[in-house]
């Protein structure tokens, strides 16, 4: 037997001198080097009594070491637990409670108030700063720098990610090694990665973005990362000289172009740069490409299929779409109350099955039978459509869907009509509580700065683009929308505000 995982992203750059990890103060992680480090902290996990297919809960900031924990845990044959650094105690309680995690792995300033946690639950509790101290680095120093490479198959799990939870509790998505590495070995063929390329990497690795995206492309390439500890706009001006690639959620696009040393010259170094996370606006797509000449590609994943779609490296990367399906990923819009196929041009939910889908929600088998169909197909609970190109359009998401006075509203349309307002930088449309007709259209529209919107003209300017019973009945001015982690507008957060907007007095 074999370990596809580690043998096919790690094992197979053992030896090599050549970079992996670039640091901004000009210090370098060779291959060879990371993979000692990896050996180092297998043999920790072992010597801790975790065993092949136990999980490991890891909630630490991004660094080098923090990277070698995933290739350790790889290599031991651990299913690996990456969870966001902002959890609260709460929320870290139930993740490690229901994952069943036998470690877990945090910065030493969150040890005294997970403790109690993991001593309630009966579970190992190390260190891992952001500067490599901590106990578990302690005990690593003391280890060989080779590990027996546990044997595991493609179909053994290698992660959980759990779901941002917004809709009910976060449900863990089972995800395994087959499930990463044909993503990775798909999307580092599309790009056209090579051992050549050099990634500025800023995105965080707890995320599928950063870690099963970035970071497994450039694994599988055999290239560099210009690895930051978060977005820093000075630093990533100063590094995007030496790199070739990057990949984004669109908040790093936008401050970029806020730089002004943010320029073609800049640039002309680079061959991609890559957006997901979150919908990029048409306006960011047109700055971007008439600043640095370079056209973002845009592409759609979620936490329990990594990526499903990408705009094509050679030819049209069109603006508000997310591309064609990727080889080897089928995907469908259907109708949400019978699953029948929809033709093209019709909004539907979007469906999708390849061996990038994940297994299932862990211990919740009714929520996996529900939206992981019998004949593979994964209902993403995203709203879409094709067009008569092929290429995929997101809507938004079903829960997000407005139905008012029995009329579906989708409120991406609107929201495409208030961001190409004077004055608007961006908006959300949600749906709001309504005496009369259920819910209602209610839009929050962000100034750009440049000048006052004018929320009369706005409302006249929706008017003449849709149809009436689309219109918002209220727009509001707002300072900023409130965003997770990856970019995403939080439109829960945003209903839970105006819920009582038109409330009776």
């Amino acid at each position: 037997m074999s370990n596809p995982l580690y043998d096919q992203l790690f094992g197979k750059h053992a030896g090599k001198d050549t970079p992996f990890l670039i640091f901004q103060d000009g210090g370098q992680l060779s291959h060879a080097a990371f993979l000692e480090k990896a050996a180092r902290i297998a043999h920790v996990l072992t010597r801790n009594g975790l065993r092949p297919g136990d999980r490991l809960a890891a909630q630490v900031h991004k660094s080098p070491c923090a990277l070698a924990l995933y290739a350790a845990c790889a290599q031991a044959g651990i299913v690996f637990l990456p969870l966001n650094t902002a959890y609260t105690v709460d929320e870290l309680s139930y993740f490690i409670e229901n994952s069943g995690a036998r470690l877990v792995v945090c910065d030493a300033a969150s040890e005294a108030a997970l403790s109690p946690v993991a001593e309630g639950l009966g579970v190992r509790i190390e260190t891992l700063s952001g500067d490599e101290t901590g106990s578990l680095t302690d005990q690593a120093t003391t280890m060989p720098t080779q590990f027996a490479t546990v044997d595991r198959s493609e179909d053994d799990l290698a992660a959980f990610l759990y779901t941002s939870g917004t809709t009910g509790r976060s449900k863990g998505a089972m995800l395994t090694q087959k499930n990463l590495l044909s993503n990775a070995a798909v999307l580092a063929d599309e790009w056209r990665f090579t051992d050549a390329d050099v990634l500025l990497h800023a995105l965080p690795i707890f995320h599928t973005h950063g870690l099963f995206v970035a970071t497994n492309v450039s694994l599988v390439a055999g290239g560099a990362m210009l690895f930051l500890p978060k977005f820093d706009q000075d630093a990533m001006i100063d590094l995007m000289p030496r790199a070739t690639t990057m990949m984004g959620v669109p908040t790093f696009y936008t401050r970029l172009l806020a730089d002004d040393r943010f320029t073609q010259e800049l640039t002309r170094g680079m061959r991609l740069f890559i957006s997901g996370s979150a919908p990029l606006l048409a306006e960011t797509h047109r700055d971007f490409e008439a600043r640095t000449g370079h056209r973002i590609l845009e592409r759609y994943g979620m936490t329990e299929t990594n990526m499903n779609t990408s705009n094509p490296y050679e030819g049209e990367r069109r603006a508000g779409t997310v591309g064609f399906p990727l080889p080897g990923v089928e995907l469908k819009i259907t109708d949400p109350e019978t699953g029948a196929a929809l033709p093209s041009e019709t909004v539907g939910q979007i469906e999708v099955r390849g061996p990038n889908v994940f297994k299932g929600y862990w211990q919740m088998p009714e929520k996996t039978a529900a939206e992981l169909r019998a004949d593979g197909f994964f209902i993403t609970g995203d709203l879409g459509k094709i067009d008569p190109d092929g290429y995929v359009h997101i809507v938004g998401r079903n829960k997000d869907l407005i139905i008012s006075g029995g009329y579906n509203i989708y409120p991406k349309e609107i929201e495409l009509v208030l961001d190409a307002q004077p004055g608007v930088l961006e908006s959300a449309v949600i749906g709001v509580p309504h005496a009369d007709f259920g819910e209602t259209v209610l839009g929050l529209v962000v100034p750009d700065g440049t000048e006052q919107p004018d929320l009369d003209a706005i409302m006249q300017a929706t008017g003449a683009s849709l149809a009436r019973f689309k219109h918002p009945r209220k727009l509001i001015l707002v300072d900023e929308l409130p965003r997770n982690t990856m970019g995403k507008v939080q439109k829960n957060v945003l209903r839970e505000r105006f819920k009582d907007v038109f409330a009776p007095a």
